[in-house]
């Protein structure tokens, strides 16, 4: 009866080991979606974190409904996300769409953003409630 259990055990774990992949977006509901996006955002180079987010938002901005969003971005890879989200950014940028007009690539769009940032974790403002709340001691 143990090696039953055991042998059940692992054939489960393995089953459950082959259904889901660390660097892919999951489609099986929009909460998951998000989940997987900030998993393989978290495990990306830091170069690379800011274009995968500013690609999924894209991509979810220009997809209202979340089925047609997790049918978009299902098992979709970061590199496969980006280049989706650099054909949405063309065909706006090519219809005129205002907000992209600044920006003379997607390079430069990411730089800006990447920069913007770099600037927001530089100038983070201290809480006063963080000084009161010292566990340092003076002894």
């Amino acid at each position: 009866m143990k090696k039953f259990f055991a042998i059940a055990g692992v054939i489960i774990f393995t089953s459950l080991l082959g259904c889901s992949s660390s660097d892919e977006v999951s489609g099986r509901s929009i909460r998951s979606a998000y989940k997987s996006v900030i998993f393989i955002k978290r495990h990306l180079p830091a170069d690379q974190q800011v274009e995968f987010e500013v690609s999924f938002w894209t991509i979810r901005n220009a997809t209202p409904k979340d089925k047609d969003l997790l049918e978009k971005v299902g098992g979709k890879n970061p590199t496969e996300i980006i280049e989706m989200a650099k054909a949405i950014y063309q065909e706006r940028k090519n219809a005129g769409a205002k907000e992209y007009q600044e920006f003379a690539s997607w390079n430069q769009m990411i730089a800006k953003f990447s920069q913007e940032r770099i600037e927001q974790t530089r100038h983070k403002k201290s809480d006063a409630r963080d000084e009161t709340n010292n566990v340092m001691y003076k002894l």
